[in-house]
């Protein structure tokens, strides 16, 4: 299959989720999130318990060998059995023949993703044994003949309306069902003579206690508690990453996971159980005896499953995926998944951004691969996250590894030596968007000539066909004159003797080629409020390859940003950046890409622009030095100014100025750099920004402004309208 193939291949398959599951994914996606939000507000010990239950992971993770073999000895010191499965097939292998032993014929489980991933029902089925779901939302999907969409509701995609219309039509009620409380009473009922009839129960396990054996079993239904105890026989089923030294590390990992997952305090069952429990068999065949009048002998097998999780500890850069413990904050915080849900953003089993990380780990790289670029990079789930697992890298680290197995472009040869990375195999498409700082110098330098040619019909068509350039997206601008060249132009100044400070104005490529305008604006809004600004050289921070998954180009402009920058910090200069992605840069990402000192002393010295102008103004800057309020504002925050917690500092300016300023609380725009200019996303890209587009409509008599470049061009394209930037708003004039 062509490139282009593939990339219209993977835009019907998102036009067509979109349209048959988006809006139900969308609600109760959207809800939870929301919910999480809400949960957080009002628990005032969050921040603490992540870092606590983050060390917990870490230390546990570190000693899972000596772990297991604790829970080993505890288990059959209790009675039971324990098997640490190499694979799926070891494992499903060794539960057949417990159900063959056991002569069964029945088996009932509650929600587990791990046996999805083992495929567990399908190799019980096929040895003859019927398996029932015993989750609500599983059973709906087991109806259905579907795979779940979410890693908490797997059902999710589906609203009431399409469950009640598919148990109608299996089921044939005497009375049709319509409400959600008729199909879950019908769930209870039907599914409570599959748990009576049933030989064997199957559970998960949310975490499971090395020092005694218990496993903890969190969930909003009493399914789980009837599949364990009320059958004789009990497999518990887990990956080996979900064990925990004992009851002492549990309290965190409680306390987040509802919060995290559903947005409830608590959920309705934290479930403890030490099997063989000691409760009475119960004998249906004897409805008139007692209840636990059964005489039969309890039997408990834990199936800890390894099938890649080993090698994963061994990974340092797949290693956190093991401290998840599967609450689906970084699915529901996410604005793709918003909108396509799992049966998009998701692999063989996995859905969501930490998908990528267990799919790589569990399946392969193959299975990650398809979904892979739906992570943009955007950070929000990191905050999200209860352990703070840093999954927009690990989705870098394996789109870094999906690049240097791709098959070589037969367009390879057109720019060998040509483009500035140092990367081998990627994708022409990934090496065009990864080398934009090149691409922006030639434009830049060829303008307005390149402007016109670029926007011409074959051109464009071109484009999209070898490029990956959706037809539709509108192009930058490239400006003749840079940044560099504006500010070189200027009548010499000597040194501001009463600077207050010394700032160093990172030129980012945009700002440097195409948004001219803000980074003059910079510049002249820092030094009418005392500061002393030169410019850095025009490198590129390393964000642009980093997006597309090229590591190595990522860490040489990452080292020459720094080597750029060191001299001005030794002479106590400030690193202010206009574009707000490029500070994530210095202050997140550069912490794997340089070493811990450079990336501490960038990070420590770097700010946003309007974080800097506020930091000015509560210092003892003269506010009547900037613009006057003109034109009331509509403004949106960009993502990663929300992550790095400065997109208050914008708003605090504008609203101290006098500016009337409305703020969107739409999260994403939906165009995420590079993500909305590629063909094969372009249609998702403009759906997640309808939403700040319906927000913004009414605001016509509004000046539209925008932190980042992204957002910018986004609203552009969203409301056909000139977007600026904030320091444009309160720049004064360049002084004649």
């Amino acid at each position: 299959m062509s490139a282009q193939s593939e990339r219209r291949r993977k835009a019907r398959k998102l036009r067509e989720l979109l349209d048959a599951e988006g809006d139900a994914v969308y609600e109760n996606v959207t809800h939870l999130n929301q919910g999480r939000y809400d949960a957080i507000e009002r628990f005032d010990e969050f921040e603490t318990l992540r870092t606590e239950a983050r060390s917990i992971k870490e230390d546990a993770v570190e000693n899972l060998p000596s772990l297991i073999e604790t829970l080993r000895e505890s288990v059959e010191e209790n009675g039971g059995s324990v098997y640490v499965a190499d694979d799926a097939d070891d494992a499903t292998r060794y539960i057949r023949e417990v159900a063959e032993a056991k002569d069964a014929r029945t088996l009932v489980k509650s929600k587990s993703m791990t046996t999805e991933e083992i495929e567990l029902n399908e190799s019980l089925e096929a040895a003859g044994v019927d398996v029932w779901e015993t989750d609500l939302g599983e059973f709906v999907l087991q109806v259905a003949d579907e795979s779940p969409s979410h890693i908490v509701g797997p059902s999710l995609h589906k609203s009431r309306e399409e469950v009640a219309a598919l148990f109608n039509d299996v089921f044939d009620p005497e009375v049709p069902f319509e409400t959600a409380e008729e199909l879950t009473e019908f769930a209870r009922d039907y599914l409570g003579d599959r748990i009576r009839e049933a030989d064997i129960g199957m559970t998960g396990a949310n975490f499971v206690l090395a020092d005694s054996g218990t496993i903890t079993i969190v969930t909003n239904e009493g399914n789980a508690r009837k599949s364990a105890v009320t059958p004789d026989t009990h497999i518990a089923v887990t990956g080996v990453e979900k064990i925990l030294p004992s009851a002492a590390d549990l309290d965190p990992f409680v306390n987040l996971i509802s919060r995290a997952a559903t947005g409830q305090d608590i959920s309705q069952y934290v479930s403890m159980l030490t099997p063989p429990v000691e409760t009475p068999t119960i004998d249906f065949e004897n409805p008139d005896e007692p209840l636990g009048s059964g005489d039969a002998e309890r039997e408990f097998h834990l199936v800890l499953i390894d099938n890649g999780r080993l090698a994963m500890r061994d990974d340092d850069q797949l290693r956190e995926t093991l401290y998840c413990i599967r609450c689906g904050a970084c699915a529901n915080s996410c604005g793709n998944f918003q909108h396509v849900g799992g049966h998009a953003f998701g692999g063989e089993t996995y859905t969501g951004g930490i998908a990528t990380g267990w799919e790589a780990g569990v399946e392969g790289l193959d299975s990650a691969a398809e979904f892979n670029d739906l992570c943009t990079g955007c950070s929000r789930c990191v905050n999200a996250c209860p352990v703070k697992i840093d999954i927009p890298w690990i989705n870098t680290v394996v789109r870094d590894r999906l690049n240097g197995e791709a098959t070589p472009s037969d367009l390879e040869f057109l720019v060998e030596g040509l483009t500035p990375d140092a990367e081998g195999t990627v994708t022409p498409q990934k090496r065009l968007f990864g080398n934009f700082g090149t691409l922006a110098r030639l434009g830049s330098a060829t303008a307005p000539l390149s402007n016109w040619v670029a926007d011409l019909g074959p051109v464009r068509t071109l484009m999209d066909r070898y490029l990956g350039v959706a037809p539709d997206r509108e192009l930058p601008t490239f400006q003749r004159e840079t940044l560099v060249d504006w500010f070189d132009s200027r009548r010499p100044r000597a040194p501001n003797a009463t600077a207050t400070r010394k700032v160093v104005l990172y030129p980012d490529a945009y700002t440097n080629y195409v948004l001219v305008d803000r980074g003059k604006a910079a510049v002249r809004t820092l030094e009418a409020l005392g500061a002393h600004v030169e410019l850095a050289t025009p490198i590129e921070s390393g964000r642009a390859p980093l997006s597309q998954g090229m590591v190595d180009t990522a860490t040489r402009q990452a080292e020459a940003v720094a080597s750029d920058l060191a001299p001005y910090l030794d002479s106590s200069f400030d690193v202010v950046v206009v574009e707000p992605s490029d500070l994530a840069m210095m202050r997140r990402e550069y912490g794997k890409l340089l070493d811990d000192e450079t990336h501490a002393r960038l990070s420590e010295h770097s700010y946003d622009v309007m974080e800097y102008v506020f930091g000015l103004l509560s210092n003892g800057a003269d506010p009547a030095a900037l613009a006057a309020p003109d034109e009331p504002v509509a403004y949106h925050s960009h993502c990663q100014q929300r992550t790095l917690g400065v997109e208050t500092y914008t708003e605090a300016v504008l609203d101290d100025l006098g500016f009337d300023v409305v703020t969107s609380d739409v999260e994403c725009c939906g165009m995420a750099g590079s993500f909305g200019y590629k063909s094969e996303y372009y249609e998702l890209s403009m759906d997640v920004g309808a939403e700040l587009a319906d927000q913004f409509a009414d605001a016509s008599d509004r000046v539209v402004v925008a932190s980042g470049t992204s957002c910018t061009e986004q609203l552009t394209d969203l409301l056909a309208r000139d977007v600026t930037h904030p320091v444009e708003l309160v720049a004064p004039d360049e002084a004649p």
